[in-house]
């Protein structure tokens, strides 16, 4: 019986949306954990041996927190689709399921019976997100990749690096991240979609996710600007086509800044700030056209500037006249600033396993409805029976059955 003196928990956004993970590794359990992030009931369904992820990548003692930031907020189960009791299982569980996400291979889609036509034929309102490195369609379809492959083949590589250097990947797994919220995004608008807009039909459809379009999406200003007569616009480490200044500088005691001040009534500030404004000043720097011509040379002057004074006089200075300018933070300044702590922008856990865990917290915020973590990636099947008795009311006798027959 529940326990009446335990607190309500508050309510989610999601409640009552049940969301099966068929996902490995790191981009596409992302989608079903931002779910699970709005009180979706988010079921990870592992083979028996384990979600690989779990094994490789950055280790903390025995455990991986890479697992423990992607299954956040997820129950675990194991079950072997390869025998007849899995699948029959997990057909039941398809029956139950309002989103199934997966990044299955073709040959595991076709063996697995996981393909959309299989899926919607058991649970017509299901909504099956589908994640590859370059989508189910075109001549790439059946091609292998990662998120890197994703920045380097839409482009992003290519803009990212120094100007006359090589083109770098990011240090961060960015591909992965922006699948994850494609995904969502996809998800949602094709629930929307069943249960308020398809003429009371309640059909669920299938949401083709590649990796690479999501990094498209980034470039969206630089292929607006392009005039499709060369290669396009090129890497320029910290500075963008079209606006200056726009960069990240070094201060005095080797801390640094980002200024972003493009706009025509900020660069008018910027030069007042570093003693520039005088007519001559205002004609060559002042308008966007004329600064954009002369763009490396005022780059130049701000740099100079601040690099004769310290971090904390050159933040002074430009927020004094309402310059955009922040501080370049690693990590820990991160953890630390007030203004990240006092919105509970990260949720710390003390995990047995892995210790003291950051995990960054739901976003947006909602004013009603906020999304929360409430637990990080879970042990292997820690989940199994409890997700049989809620979803399938199976009876114990069933469930042992279930588990002496090792489909789960």
């Amino acid at each position: 019986m529940p326990d009446p003196s335990a607190p309500t928990p508050p309510p989610s956004a999601l409640a009552g949306l049940r969301v099966l993970d068929l996902t490995t590794l790191l981009a596409a359990p992302q989608i079903a954990a931002m779910l699970g992030d709005f009180g979706a009931d988010v079921v990870k369904i592992e083979p028996p041996s384990g979600d690989p992820l779990r094994q490789i990548g950055v280790r903390r003692g025995e455990g991986s927190p890479a697992w423990a930031f992607v299954s956040r907020n997820k129950r675990a189960i194991t079950l072997d689709l390869d025998g007849a009791e899995g699948q029959r299982l997990f057909r039941r569980l398809v029956g139950e399921a309002d989103v199934l996400v997966e990044n299955l291979t073709p040959a595991l889609r076709e063996r697995w019976g996981c393909d959309y036509a299989s899926l919607s034929a058991i649970q017509k309102r299901l909504v099956v997100v589908s994640v590859s490195c370059h989508g189910q369609t075109g001549p790439r379809a059946s091609e292998p990749g990662a998120g890197a492959l994703a920045e380097a083949f839409a482009g992003f590589a290519h803009m990212n690096g120094e100007a006359g250097g090589p083109p770098i990947l990011p240090s961060l797994p960015l591909g992965d991240a922006m699948t994850g919220f494609s995904g969502v995004i996809g998800a949602l608008l094709a629930c929307y979609w069943r249960d308020r807009r398809d003429g009371g039909s309640g059909r669920g459809q299938h949401v083709d996710v590649s990796m690479y379009e999501p990094i498209l999406q980034l470039l969206g200003l630089p292929f607006a600007t392009w005039d499709g007569q060369d290669a396009g616009p090129r890497r320029n480490g910290s500075r963008v086509e079209g606006g200056v200044p726009r960069n990240l500088y070094r201060c005095r005691d080797d801390r640094w800044i980002a200024l972003s001040g493009t706009t025509d009534a900020q660069a008018v500030r910027v030069l007042e700030t570093i003693g520039r404004s005088g007519p001559a000043d205002l004609e060559r720097y002042g308008r966007s056209a004329a600064r954009l011509r002369v763009a490396d040379e005022l780059d130049a002057l701000v740099a100079d500037w601040i690099a004769e004074r310290d971090r904390d006089e050159v933040l002074a200075a430009f927020r004094a006249r309402r310059v955009p300018v922040g501080e370049v933070h690693d990590l820990a300044e991160v953890a630390r600033d007030p203004h990240v702590r006092a919105r509970e922008s990260l949720t710390t856990f003390e995990d047995p396993a892995l210790g003291a865990l950051h995990l960054v917290s739901p976003t947006p915020k909602l004013g009603a409805v906020p999304g929360r973590i409430t637990h990080p990636g879970p042990a292997l099947s820690a989940h199994t029976e409890q997700v049989l008795r809620d979803w399938l009311a199976l009876s114990p006798d069933e469930i042992a059955r279930a588990r002496a027959e090792r489909a789960i």
